[in-house]
């Protein structure tokens, strides 16, 4: 059993100082069903590669009453030793722990920044083949190659079986990539060696933190994580659920009473269709739709496409119900696409559209989530047409029920003023290649301007 990890960050040895182990050195580490080694093959100043070599006792794990059932000699005969799966987890955590919690006083910045890292693992058992395993690491923002491997090299006739060989490439923290693979090598796998109980959910709460309650396929994941024990399984999504951003039809009290005197909602919705149409969309893509309010208007207006997103997936069933997508002719239901992803990550099934919407969304992320926000959307994604609405700060004066100082939502991070709003989007548009304009939106007052702002972003 096999992981390498490689870096060319310069420089490159640095890797030695993030996974508190030598460059020079070979180190051996027991656990429970073998032994695992650390040595690094490469360590030069422009790349560097740390090898994680996991032995496994098999007759160990029979001794111990872990050695896999299902027929007569599955004890002593099947692939344990040579694949990644839930042991490889436990050697990670027990050899990387520090690392894996991003802590390193030699180098503290650089445990804190993404670097381009390379994590190959010759052979991973997916269940569900090489589709679940891009499934899996590509909404975290990597560049995925999977080859399948065949069941025996020397009767090619016999196909290939549920094992991959797995290449991973992104620039991405070096404790996010340790835990990302701690979670999901067993998920794939969707089997463990040893005993669950609600010590897991601990696990993966702590280790999943900051990913997956956003994941597109997190309930896939707590259902294979949790070894499919529903006693866990519910326990672990209504903690996920906590985590994840408040569902808007509990939160927006305030917020829509607020803004109910100028019908601002309406006037938000209307002004972003008008813009739509006169960009000349024909596909786009509503990001963080929530309860399907701008959808329901897109599916009047004659789109090829629309798809709308969002992290949440009681979000989606709003949307789908307000939608009555179980209702729609075929034809028209092949027009509209509802699917989870977070806009934190960057998802490849959000590339090629022609328009993208952001409603009063930007002000519910913190500075790290917005900038890995316009990395998805104005970096990956490239939409011709981007449309971003934010509350004006300075308009929240002429509320009186609206205490001094308070925002209009509770899960708001931020509110920005015009001038804020405008360094910010003239910004992101010189990054990322577009001109933008802006449009306000609501009753425009003379000394405070409109209670809601728009950027037009265009390529």
């Amino acid at each position: 059993m096999f992981l390498t990890i490689t870096t060319t960050h310069r420089p490159a040895t640095d890797l030695g100082h993030l996974l508190h182990k030598h460059p020079d050195r070979v180190q051996a580490f027991p656990v429970g069903f073998g032994t695992a080694h650390v040595l690094y093959p490469e360590a030069v100043e422009d790349r560097c590669t740390a090898a994680l070599l996991l032995e496994v006792d098999p007759v160990g794990l029979v001794r111990r009453g872990r050695g896999p059932g299902g027929f007569a000699l599955a004890e002593y005969v099947n692939d344990r030793p040579y694949v990644a799966s839930s042991f490889l987890s436990v050697a990670i955590v027990a050899v990387f722990k520090s690392a894996m919690a991003g802590t390193c006083k030699a180098r503290p910045e650089l445990a804190a920044s993404p670097i381009p890292l390379e994590a190959s693992l010759p052979a991973v058992p997916a269940r569900g083949g090489e589709a679940m395993v891009h499934r899996l690491f590509e909404p975290l923002g990597y560049t995925v190659e999977t080859e399948a491997l065949p069941l025996d090299p020397a009767f090619p006739e016999w196909g290939t079986g549920r094992h991959v060989a797995l290449r991973l490439r992104g620039d991405v923290r070096l404790a996010d990539l340790l835990n990302h693979l701690y979670v999901l090598l067993p998920v794939l796998d969707d089997d463990k060696h040893y005993w669950v109980d609600e010590v897991e959910i601990e696990k993966l709460m702590r280790r999943g933190e900051g990913w997956l309650e956003s994941h597109p396929d997190r309930d896939l994941i707590v259902r294979r994580y949790v070894k499919h024990q529903k006693h866990l399984y519910n326990p672990a999504l209504a903690q996920l659920d906590e985590a994840a951003p408040p569902a808007q039809d509990d939160e927006t009290a305030r917020e829509d009473t607020l803004e109910e005197r100028v019908s601002l909602r309406d006037q938000r919705l209307g002004s972003v269709q008008a813009v739509l149409k006169a960009s000349g969309a024909g596909r786009v893509l509503d990001l963080g739709c929530g309860g399907g309010a701008l959808l329901e208007r897109l599916m009047r207006d004659g789109y090829r496409e629309i798809v709308g997103v969002d992290a949440s997936v009681r979000a989606l069933e709003r949307a789908a119900r307000r939608l009555k997508l179980d209702l729609l002719p075929d034809a028209q239901r092949a027009r509209i696409k509802l699917l989870q992803s977070p806009l934190t990550y960057r998802d490849r099934r959000l590339c090629g559209y022609d328009a993208a919407v952001l409603i009063e969304v930007i002000e519910h992320l913190d500075p790290p989530r917005l900038a890995a926000a316009e990395g998805n959307v104005f970096g990956s994604a490239q939409p011709g047409t981007v449309v971003v609405t934010t509350p004006n700060r300075e308009y929240n004066v002429r509320w009186e029920t609206l205490p001094a100082g308070e925002l209009r939502h509770p899960d708001h991070r931020f509110e920005w003023t015009r001038e804020e709003f405008a360094t910010w989007s003239q910004s992101v548009a010189g990054r990322h290649g577009y001109r933008v304009r802006f449009l306000p939106i609501g009753p425009e007052d003379a000394d405070v301007g409109p209670p809601t702002q728009m950027a037009v972003f265009e390529r």
